[in-house]
């Protein structure tokens, strides 16, 4: 019998808190043709492979009726590319610097290691920006045993369900009832359940959240918490089987339920203080 599988998303879950990286070179690519997107606009498709998270962003009515003002026609595919190229630039000048891991994760990957899990992973980035976060966070003392991205699933990333299907096949893994997806955007609770398996939603540090760490820190507790309840009841809009506010808390999950079987199909309460 296989050992059960976690599969990990990378930014705001296990490294880059608020996952701010991709959102601000996004951000920077859409300024140099002159568009103006809010965080929130840029945040809502996180999680998808970038050049459709791209495609995602010009579909907006807004970004529509800005492009068309500014240029005289709708965008085409060399636009796409021509903002990707940019995105790519600004993305590799701060990926290393924004890939340090979340403060939980070295002790809830080494405590989820001891109950026994093999731990994988998928992302929205690409193997070569994969390179530089993998990198940087092995230095920290986090190295999954298998890392996916779409490069490996001829670009189909989320929501497609292939990136979890190779972890599977990569692990051994029997059925989906032997496997759990953790993330920290609607892309992955979608990725996760167009995959049949269980999917788990991070809060605290989550693209969903929308806060850097030092942001995030200047808050009350209160203001914490009621932050990480609207969080959670996002991601249970979306199809989450349920949220922890961090990995840490994850991890004590997983301790006291055991197995992922024992997990299926009972009601698990937030686990937020």
């Amino acid at each position: 019998m296989s050992v059960n599988t976690i599969i990990l998303d990378w930014a705001g879950t296990t490294v880059d808190f608020g996952c701010m990286a991709p959102v601000e070179a996004f951000k920077k690519a859409f300024e140099n043709k002159k568009i103006e997107l809010t965080y929130e606009e840029i945040r809502e498709p996180m999680g998808m492979l970038k050049i459709d998270h791209i495609k995602q962003l010009l579909s907006l009515d807004k970004v529509k009726k800005q492009w068309l003002e500014l240029y005289g026609r709708p965008s085409v595919e060399a636009d796409v590319l021509s903002i990707y190229q940019d995105f790519e630039k600004y993305l590799f000048a701060d990926l290393a610097e924004n890939s340090h891991l979340k403060p939980e994760t070295k002790q809830a990957m080494k405590k989820i290691k001891q109950l026994g899990y093999n731990i994988g992973s998928t992302t929205g980035y690409t193997k070569e920006m994969m390179n530089v976060v993998f990198e940087t966070a092995k230095v920290e003392g986090y190295h999954p045993d298998y890392v996916v991205t779409p490069d490996d699933v001829d670009s189909l990333g989320r929501p497609y369900p292939f990136m979890i299907f190779e972890n599977m096949r990569y692990f051994e893994n029997h059925s989906m009832e032997e496997v759990i997806k953790v993330g920290d955007t609607i892309s992955d609770i979608k990725e996760g359940k167009n995959a049949g398996v269980l999917s788990i939603a991070v809060t605290e540090g989550s693209s969903e959240m929308g806060l850097s760490l030092e942001e995030y820190k200047s808050l009350s507790k209160e203001e914490m918490e009621r932050l990480n309840q609207l969080t959670a009841e996002k991601f249970y809009q979306h199809g989450a089987d349920f949220c922890v506010k961090n990995l840490l808390e994850l991890a004590e999950v997983l301790q006291e339920h055991s197995t992922i079987q024992k997990l299926r199909g009972k009601k698990i309460e937030t686990v937020f203080d």
